[in-house]
C-alpha cells in the first residue's frame, strides 16, 4: 500500500482526502488505515494486529487518538459546526497521549460550514508532527480550494462492474444483484447495505406514483408528501434518474446506458409524448433541488413544486400550454 510506504519513510501528509462515489469503500480503507497507525504491533503488511491493546480500545470505540469530527445527530442541521473544530483543538486532539500518532477524521468533510472550514484551514496550515487530519466526503467540489490545496487527495474509484459482482456473488441473491448494483451507481458496498428487498419495493412504489401523475390520476401534493415520508434526499436521487433516462430515451430509443434498466417500458412509453425542452429544465429542476436539499430548504416544498411541475411535464405539455 502506498500510504504505508509513506508512513514508514516518514512522507505521510498531515492532511489526506479520501474521495469518491458512495458505497465503494473508502470509508473502509479509512478505517484500516487509522487503526494501522495506531496498532502496537502492526504486521508486516502494515495492518494492524487486531490483538493488542491499542486495537481493543480502537474496537471498543474508546482509544484517545482516534477521534471523529461530524455533524452533531442531536442537531436539526447536518453541518459540522465550528464549534466541533474548537473543541478538537482545545481537547489537545492534535498530540498523541498513547499511539505515535493523533488520527482525527472529518466524515463528511463537505458538511463543514464556512466558519468550521476556516477553522480547520488554520490547523491543515500549521500541522503538528505526530497529527494526522483525514477527510472524507463523495463531494470534494463543495469543499474549500484551500482545504483541497493543502492536503493528499486520494481518489478511490468506481470498481468495475465485473469485480463488483464478483465481490456481490452469495452476499445478495443473483437475481438481483446487476439491478442494485445499477442503481447504486457502481458502489457494492451501497448496493449490499443500502438496497435490500424493501427499499426496491419502495422504488416501484414511487415509480408507480411518478407515472400516475403523468397520466393525471394522482395528486401531485399527495405523492410529494409520500416521497418526503420514504426521504426527500433517497426520493431526489430516484427522480433524478427517472428523468435523466427519460431524456436519454427522447434522444434515442436504444441508449448505451440506462440508470434504471429494469424500468426501460415504462419510461419509452412516456418519452415518446415529453417536450424535450420541458424534461430538460425539469431534469435541471432536480438536481438542483438535489443540492437544495443538503441545505436547510424545505424539502417538502421542494418536491411539491418538482411533483407539480411533472404533472405538466408528463403530460407532454410544452411551456406556456394550459
Amino acid at each position: 500500500m502506498r500510504l504505508d510506504g509513506a508512513r514508514r519513510d516518514g512522507r505521510l501528509a498531515h492532511g489526506l482526502l479520501f474521495s469518491g462515489p458512495r458505497g465503494i469503500g473508502k470509508r473502509h480503507l479509512v478505517e484500516l488505515l487509522a487503526r494501522s497507525l495506531l496498532c502496537g504491533t502492526p504486521t508486516a503488511e502494515g495492518l494492524a494486529c487486531g490483538r493488542c491493546a491499542d486495537c481493543a480500545l480502537i474496537a471498543a470505540e474508546s482509544h484517545p487518538d482516534l477521534l471523529r469530527v461530524g455533524p452533531d445527530p442531536e442537531a436539526k442541521s447536518d453541518e459540522i459546526p465550528i464549534a466541533a473544530i474548537r473543541a478538537l483543538v482545545e481537547r489537545g486532539a492534535l498530540t498523541p497521549s498513547r499511539a505515535a500518532w493523533k488520527v482525527t477524521v472529518v466524515d463528511p468533510a463537505d458538511h463543514l460550514n464556512a466558519a468550521a472550514a476556516n477553522a480547520l484551514l488554520k490547523t491543515l496550515e500549521e500541522p503538528p508532527g505526530a497529527a494526522l487530519i483525514v477527510l472524507v466526503t463523495e463531494q470534494p467540489g463543495r469543499l474549500p480550494a484551500t482545504i483541497r490545496s493543502r492536503c493528499r487527495q486520494i481518489r478511490i474509484p468506481t470498481p468495475r462492474p465485473a469485480d463488483a459482482l464478483t465481490w456481490l456473488t452469495g452476499r445478495i441473491p443473483a437475481k438481483d444483484a446487476a439491478l442494485r448494483l445499477c442503481l447504486a451507481h457502481g458502489g457494492p458496498l451501497r448496493a449490499l447495505e443500502e438496497l435490500d428487498e424493501d427499499l426496491l419495493r419502495q422504488r416501484r412504489e414511487r415509480f408507480d406514483g411518478f407515472l400516475a401523475i403523468a397520466r393525471g390520476e394522482r395528486d401531485p401534493v399527495v405523492e410529494a408528501a409520500a416521497w418526503n415520508g420514504l426521504g426527500a434526499r433517497l426520493c431526489l436521487d430516484w427522480l433524478a434518474g427517472w428523468m435523466v433516462d427519460l431524456v436519454r430515451l427522447a434522444a434515442s430509443e436504444h441508449p448505451i446506458h440506462l440508470d434504471n434498466p429494469d424500468l426501460r417500458d415504462a419510461l419509452s412509453g412516456l418519452a415518446r409524448r415529453l417536450e424535450p425542452a420541458s424534461a430538460h429544465r425539469l431534469l435541471q429542476r432536480v438536481l438542483r433541488a438535489r443540492a437544495l436539499v443538503e441545505t436547510r430548504a424545505n424539502p417538502q416544498l421542494l418536491l411539491e413544486s418538482l411533483s407539480i411541475e411533472w404533472l405538466r411535464v408528463g403530460a407532454g405539455q410544452a411551456p406556456g400550454r394550459s
